[in-house]
């Protein structure tokens, strides 16, 4: 690990003859060129798409607009230390998060009765025996918080049914029901083949679409996948694989250190975090929302750090808020706390107001770095993802905070 006091290494240079972040842009916000193209345009023909500089006014005009305009209600806070424990409920005293409204009780109640029959029933993910930790998940308010800009319910089942697919995923596959970090990367890869389809002969085909069905979390990974295909574009979707496997991996390097009983150091942890993570969730945001942000825009690297950001910071959020479940599991389950009480040598207490410092610093830069982003592109499905990935990370918070079936904060206060 080097040396705190090391200056990082400057960025390499562009190759010669490679386009620059900003000229890519422009070249993307300009639309194609030639002739009768001119329709086809993402930014109007003439106006100047992207500023060589934003002014700290416009930037923070932009944060205003692009990030939290539609996405909260109230201006973020960070919860004051009380004089005794948090009770049930409330924040995590320190952390950095915005307020958002309860949920529609009514979205609320229909997508929760249309996610139950479909868990229990149409894909059987969830035993009779699972059906009360199934409710105290509270999937349906979790989904609808995160996800304010749906236009339908069935755009809100989009994203529940594979919040539900993932979760079963990683409880039979890796964690509570059974789970088991021998054997893990054979599992994963046929249950992805759920999400992104084997292409075999006709005489093998047969029993590979016979195993989807083999175990609650294939059936669960090829229904939920079938109903995004109906909703999403080819691009969205194929976003989504991407994404899917980016979890899997993590999940691996996760089984992999377990095996081999290894405490990862800090910054290895939060590396594997930023793949076992919520990623897949906030990916489908535009999905969830109705409309689509163009595969050009979303694969640049600024909007790739940006959901990065958040993602890192949403998946500390459940590190810190399931600190004390984890730690009634048996074994070491690997948290934020748990790692930096080991890796640096400071008490319990200590290691977990560090955690809290790690994700608001994640939580500052990606607000940053999304109003910067939204004052370079214009363009309004850019403003609205990122309203909608700011969403979702503020509803995150708000179903790990209320969430008092799942969750219980530590006496550190």
């Amino acid at each position: 690990m080097p040396d705190p006091g090391d200056s990082p290494l400057p960025p390499n240079p562009p190759a010669p003859g490679a386009a620059t972040p900003v000229r890519t842009l422009e070249r993307i916000l300009g639309g194609p060129s030639g002739l009768g193209t001119a329709g086809l345009r993402l930014a109007p023909c003439g106006a100047p798409p992207v500023p060589e500089e934003c002014e700290p006014a416009a930037a923070e005009a932009a944060t205003d607009a692009a990030v939290t305009d539609g996405a909260v209600t109230d201006k973020a806070v960070t919860n004051e230390a009380a004089s005794g424990p948090p009770a049930a409920g409330d924040p995590v005293p320190g952390l950095y998060y915005h307020p958002v409204p309860e949920p529609d009780p009514v979205r609320v109640e229909e997508v929760s009765r249309r996610i139950r029959e479909w868990a229990v029933d149409e894909v059987r993910a969830v035993p009779p025996e699972w059906e009360d930790q199934f409710d105290g998940f509270s999937v349906g308010r979790y989904m609808v918080a995160c996800h304010p800009d749906a236009p339908t319910v069935d755009h809100l089942m989009v994203a529940t049914r594979l919040m539900v697919a993932e979760n079963a995923v990683d409880d039979c596959y890796c964690e509570d029901h059974g789970g088991s970090p021998v054997g893990l990367g054979s599992r994963l890869l046929l249950a992805h083949t759920a999400l992104d389809p084997v292409h075999t002969t006709k005489e093998y085909e047969p029993a590979w679409l016979d195993s989807l069905g083999s175990d609650a979390p294939r059936r669960a990974y090829r229904s939920a996948m079938d109903y995004l295909l109906r909703q999403s574009t080819p691009s969205q979707a194929d976003r989504f694989r991407h994404d899917m496997a980016r979890l899997h991996l993590g999940y691996l390097a996760e089984a992999a250190w377990a095996e081999t009983e290894h405490m990862p150091e800090v910054w290895e942890y939060l590396a594997m975090r930023q793949f076992n993570n919520f990623r897949p969730c906030p990916t489908i945001t535009d999905t969830v929302g109705g409309y689509e942000l163009p595969a050009d825009l979303h694969a640049q690297p600024a909007m790739q750090r940006v959901i990065a950001l958040a993602c890192n910071a949403t998946t500390l959020v459940n590190d810190l808020y399931s600190y004390t479940k984890e730690l009634k599991s048996p074994g070491t389950h690997l948290n934020l706390p748990v790692v930096i009480a080991e890796r640096e040598g400071v008490s319990e207490r200590d290691a977990y107001l560090k955690a809290v410092e790690v994700h608001n610093d994640l939580m500052h830069t990606f607000e940053a770095e999304a109003a910067e982003l939204a004052a370079a592109c214009p363009v309004p499905s850019v403003q609205r993802f990122l309203r909608g990935v700011a969403a979702w990370v503020d509803g995150n918070h708000y179903w790990h905070q209320t969430n008092t079936y799942r969750y219980s904060l530590p006496d550190f206060w």
